[in-house]
C-alpha cells in the first residue's frame, strides 16, 4: 500500500499562477503539494517562452517569463511547499467533508481538504513521435520526461529535440550514459546558448554525437528498444539504442480533469467570481483554466483569482477558527512567516 501524503491543498499546476497561490495560502498558514506534468515549475512560461518579455506584470515594465518563476519560486520559498515533477493526477476521490484522495500516475496518494485547479489551459502532455508501434515502448524504453536518472544509467540513450529539454537532458545524462547521441532535424537550437555550446564541446570531445535528421522508426522486441533509426541528408543511418526521450513539444488538454463531474463551460471549469469555487465544493479554479463571465486570460487575473481563493478556501478548511484580513505591508504575523523581521 502507498502511504497517503497529508497536506491541507494540493495544488495541480505549477505554472505562475499556481505558484503565487501558494504564497497566498501560505500567509493563511494552509500547506501546499503542487502537481504538475513537467519536470520544472513554472507551466507555460518556462516551458515555452522562458526568454519571452513579458510586459504586463504589475510592478515590473518588463520581465522574461523564467524572470518571473524565479522571482514567484523566491517569493513562496518560506512556506517550502512541496512539489510532485513530471506527474499527472489520474484519480480523484472524493472523502465527504474530509476532502479529496488525489492519485498520480506514479502511484503517489495525497489527501487534502481543498484541491485547486491551476493547469493553464490543461494538462501539458508531450506529443507522440509519429512512429509505428512506439506505444509498444512507451514507460520501458521509450520516455517523455526524466523521472529517475538511473533509468539511464549506462544505456545507449538518443535523445531527440532541440529545446531546453533535450538540450538539459543531454547534459545530465551524458555523465551516466553507456553512449549519447543528440538527433535535431536542423543545425539550430531553441535552447539557452550556454547549454547549446557546452553540447557542442562535448560533440567536439567526442563524449556525445550530434545527428542532423529525422527519426524514421524504432526497433525492438518486447517494449525494449535497441535500435534507432535517421533519415539524414547522407541517407539512411541505424544507431544501437536502449532509451529514447523524444522531445516533440507539448500539447494541452483538459486531461483526467474533465472526468470529475464538474461543470463545464467550452471545456474550461465554470466558477463563481466570489470564491472562484468549482460546481464541487472544496474543488477550486484559477487561471486561464476557468470560465465566467468577463474572464481575461491574464497572468494578472489569474493571480487576483488566486487571492479570492485562499480567502474562501481557509474558511472550508477551518470553519471554527475567525479569519482577520491583515496586510503584509503592516502585519507583524504575516511578516514573520514571510521571514523578513524577527
Amino acid at each position: 500500500m502507498t502511504e497517503e501524503i497529508a497536506t491541507d491543498v494540493v495544488i495541480i499546476g505549477a505554472g505562475p499562477v499556481g505558484l503565487f497561490a501558494v504564497f497566498e495560502l501560505g500567509l493563511l498558514d494552509l500547506r501546499c503539494h503542487l502537481v504538475d506534468i513537467l519536470d520544472r515549475p513554472g507551466g507555460q512560461c518556462a516551458e515555452l517562452y522562458p526568454e519571452k518579455p513579458i510586459y504586463d506584470i504589475p510592478g515590473f515594465p518588463v520581465v522574461t517569463g523564467q524572470g518571473l518563476v524565479d522571482n514567484l519560486m523566491q517569493q513562496i520559498a518560506p512556506f517550502a511547499p512541496e512539489f510532485h515533477f513530471s506527474r499527472m493526477v489520474t484519480g480523484l476521490e472524493r472523502l465527504g467533508d474530509e476532502g479529496f484522495r488525489v492519485t498520480t500516475d506514479d502511484g503517489e496518494v495525497i489527501r487534502a481538504r481543498i484541491v485547486v485547479v491551476a493547469a493553464g489551459g490543461g494538462s501539458f502532455q508531450p506529443k507522440r513521435p509519429p512512429l509505428d508501434g512506439i506505444e509498444a515502448f512507451e514507460g520501458k524504453s521509450v520516455f517523455y520526461s526524466v523521472r529517475r536518472m538511473d533509468d539511464f544509467r549506462d544505456q545507449d540513450v538518443v535523445i531527440v529535440g532541440g529545446g531546453d529539454s533535450a538540450l538539459d537532458w543531454t547534459l545530465n545524462l551524458e555523465p551516466i550514459a553507456r553512449s549519447l547521441t543528440l538527433v535535431h532535424r536542423r543545425d539550430e537550437f531553441k535552447a539557452a546558448p550556454a547549454s547549446v555550446n557546452k553540447m557542442k564541446e562535448l560533440v567536439a570531445d567526442g563524449r556525445i554525437s550530434f545527428q542532423l535528421g529525422q527519426i524514421a522508426r524504432i526497433e525492438g522486441e518486447g517494449g525494449q528498444l535497441n535500435h534507432v533509426h535517421l533519415t539524414t541528408k547522407a541517407g539512411d543511418l541505424s544507431i544501437p539504442s536502449t532509451r529514447l526521450l523524444p522531445f516533440f513539444g507539448l500539447t494541452m488538454r483538459l486531461g483526467p480533469v474533465a472526468d470529475w463531474g464538474l461543470e463545464l463551460n467550452d471545456n474550461l471549469i465554470a466558477v463563481d467570481t466570489e470564491k472562484f469555487e468549482s460546481s464541487v465544493p472544496g474543488i477550486f479554479a484559477i487561471g486561464d483554466i476557468n470560465a465566467y463571465p468577463g474572464k481575461l486570460k491574464l497572468i494578472l487575473s489569474g493571480f487576483h483569482e488566486a487571492a479570492l481563493m485562499a480567502q474562501a478556501a481557509k474558511k472550508l478548511a477551518s470553519p471554527n477558527e475567525r479569519l482577520v484580513f491583515q496586510y503584509t505591508t503592516s502585519s507583524t504575523k504575516l511578516q514573520r512567516k514571510l521571514g523578513v523581521v524577527g
